[in-house]
């Protein structure tokens, strides 16, 4: 049985109900993350919960590099993305 993934947008949901309000600005670099690197929802919703982990607020640029880091390293789940941004000292 394959695991329901979170959208993007129930993503964001979630976490304004945590009270992490992401701007409109916020949302927009998230877009264009997700198409630019053609991320998948999972790949998304883990760039952004390091993001926000890593910088303690949503940080647009590092979003994105971040994003693009984990499709050039072909990272498919959480697991993978939080073992790699802590062998670069990320976290």
């Amino acid at each position: 049985m394959a695991k329901t993934v979170q959208t993007v947008l129930d993503y964001v949901e979630y976490l304004t109900g945590k009270g992490f309000i992401l701007g409109e600005d916020a949302y927009g670099f998230i877009q264009f993350g997700k198409h630019y690197t053609n991320s998948q929802d999972e790949i998304v919703n883990i760039a952004i919960e390091l993001t926000l982990k890593i910088q303690k607020e949503f940080d647009g640029a590092f979003f994105i590099s971040l994003l693009e880091m984990l499709d050039k390293e072909a990272i498919s789940n959480r697991k993978q993305a939080i073992r790699h941004v802590k062998s670069l000292n990320l976290m």
